[in-house]
Protein backbone atom coordinates (compact mmCIF):
# COMPACT_ATOMS: atom_id res chain seq x y z
CA UNK A 1 0.00 0.00 0.00
CA UNK A 2 1.42 3.39 -0.96
CA UNK A 3 0.30 6.35 1.18
CA UNK A 4 1.00 10.02 0.47
CA UNK A 5 2.83 12.10 3.04
CA UNK A 6 0.34 13.01 5.79
CA UNK A 7 0.20 16.77 5.20
CA UNK A 8 -0.69 16.25 1.53
CA UNK A 9 -3.21 13.45 2.11
CA UNK A 10 -6.75 14.92 2.13
CA UNK A 11 -8.30 11.88 3.85
CA UNK A 12 -5.76 12.02 6.67
CA UNK A 13 -6.10 15.79 7.11
CA UNK A 14 -9.91 15.63 7.01
CA UNK A 15 -9.97 12.90 9.65
CA UNK A 16 -7.74 14.90 11.99
CA UNK A 17 -9.93 17.98 11.47
CA UNK A 18 -13.17 16.11 12.13
CA UNK A 19 -11.81 14.43 15.28
CA UNK A 20 -9.97 17.48 16.62
CA UNK A 21 -12.31 17.83 19.63
CA UNK A 22 -11.26 14.40 21.00
CA UNK A 23 -7.77 13.71 22.38
CA UNK A 24 -5.89 11.21 20.22
CA UNK A 25 -4.31 8.11 21.74
CA UNK A 26 -2.71 6.56 18.64
CA UNK A 27 -1.81 8.23 15.36
CA UNK A 28 0.17 6.02 13.00
CA UNK A 29 0.41 7.38 9.49
CA UNK A 30 2.60 4.53 8.27
CA UNK A 31 0.10 2.01 9.64
CA UNK A 32 -2.88 3.98 8.36
CA UNK A 33 -4.71 4.33 11.65
CA UNK A 34 -6.03 7.05 13.96
CA UNK A 35 -7.51 6.12 17.34
CA UNK A 36 -8.96 8.62 19.77
CA UNK A 37 -8.80 8.44 23.53
CA UNK A 38 -11.99 7.77 25.48
CA UNK A 39 -14.18 10.86 25.41
CA UNK A 40 -17.52 11.63 26.94
CA UNK A 41 -19.70 12.82 29.73
CA UNK A 42 -18.57 11.71 33.18
CA UNK A 43 -22.03 12.41 34.63
CA UNK A 44 -23.67 9.52 32.78
CA UNK A 45 -20.55 7.30 32.98
CA UNK A 46 -20.42 6.73 29.22
CA UNK A 47 -17.48 7.41 26.95
CA UNK A 48 -16.79 6.88 23.25
CA UNK A 49 -13.64 6.00 21.34
CA UNK A 50 -13.28 6.31 17.56
CA UNK A 51 -10.91 4.23 15.42
CA UNK A 52 -10.32 5.12 11.78
CA UNK A 53 -8.41 2.76 9.52
CA UNK A 54 -7.29 4.00 6.09
CA UNK A 55 -7.68 1.45 3.30
CA UNK A 56 -6.66 3.70 0.38
CA UNK A 57 -5.66 7.29 -0.41
CA UNK A 58 -8.50 7.68 -2.86
CA UNK A 59 -11.54 9.62 -1.72
CA UNK A 60 -14.26 7.02 -2.11
CA UNK A 61 -16.80 5.26 0.09
CA UNK A 62 -14.60 2.24 0.82
CA UNK A 63 -11.49 4.29 1.66
CA UNK A 64 -12.07 4.26 5.43
CA UNK A 65 -13.17 1.85 8.09
CA UNK A 66 -14.66 3.77 11.03
CA UNK A 67 -15.42 1.94 14.27
CA UNK A 68 -16.93 3.55 17.37
CA UNK A 69 -16.70 1.94 20.79
CA UNK A 70 -18.75 2.76 23.87
CA UNK A 71 -17.60 2.27 27.45
CA UNK A 72 -20.09 2.40 30.29
CA UNK A 73 -18.83 2.30 33.87
CA UNK A 74 -21.07 1.43 36.80
CA UNK A 75 -18.24 1.86 39.30
CA UNK A 76 -14.61 2.90 38.97
CA UNK A 77 -13.29 -0.54 38.02
CA UNK A 78 -16.50 -1.99 36.65
CA UNK A 79 -16.75 -1.01 32.99
CA UNK A 80 -18.34 -2.64 29.99
CA UNK A 81 -17.04 -1.90 26.48
CA UNK A 82 -18.94 -2.59 23.28
CA UNK A 83 -18.69 -1.79 19.60
CA UNK A 84 -21.44 0.51 18.38
CA UNK A 85 -23.19 -0.70 15.25
CA UNK A 86 -25.28 1.89 13.51
CA UNK A 87 -25.45 5.29 11.91
CA UNK A 88 -22.76 7.04 13.95
CA UNK A 89 -20.01 5.12 12.12
CA UNK A 90 -21.45 6.06 8.73
CA UNK A 91 -22.05 9.68 9.77
CA UNK A 92 -18.42 10.12 10.86
CA UNK A 93 -17.19 8.44 7.68
CA UNK A 94 -19.42 10.59 5.44
CA UNK A 95 -18.30 13.75 7.24
CA UNK A 96 -14.63 12.85 6.74
CA UNK A 97 -15.17 12.00 3.06
CA UNK A 98 -17.02 15.28 2.41
CA UNK A 99 -14.25 17.31 4.04
CA UNK A 100 -11.55 15.33 2.18
CA UNK A 101 -13.28 16.10 -1.13
CA UNK A 102 -13.22 19.82 -0.30
CA UNK A 103 -9.54 19.69 0.72
CA UNK A 104 -8.67 17.80 -2.46
CA UNK A 105 -10.53 20.31 -4.63
CA UNK A 106 -8.78 23.23 -2.86
CA UNK A 107 -5.38 21.59 -3.40
CA UNK A 108 -6.13 21.06 -7.09
CA UNK A 109 -7.18 24.71 -7.46
CA UNK A 110 -3.92 25.88 -5.90
CA UNK A 111 -1.93 23.75 -8.35
CA UNK A 112 -3.75 25.35 -11.27
CA UNK A 113 -2.90 28.89 -10.12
Amino acid sequence: MNFNFASSNPLWRATLEKLDFIPLSNVDYAGGVIITDWYGDTENNEELKVAVRFLTNEIRSDALDVTVYKKRCIKVNSCQTSKIEGNINNEIKASILRRAAVLSKEAASKKDE
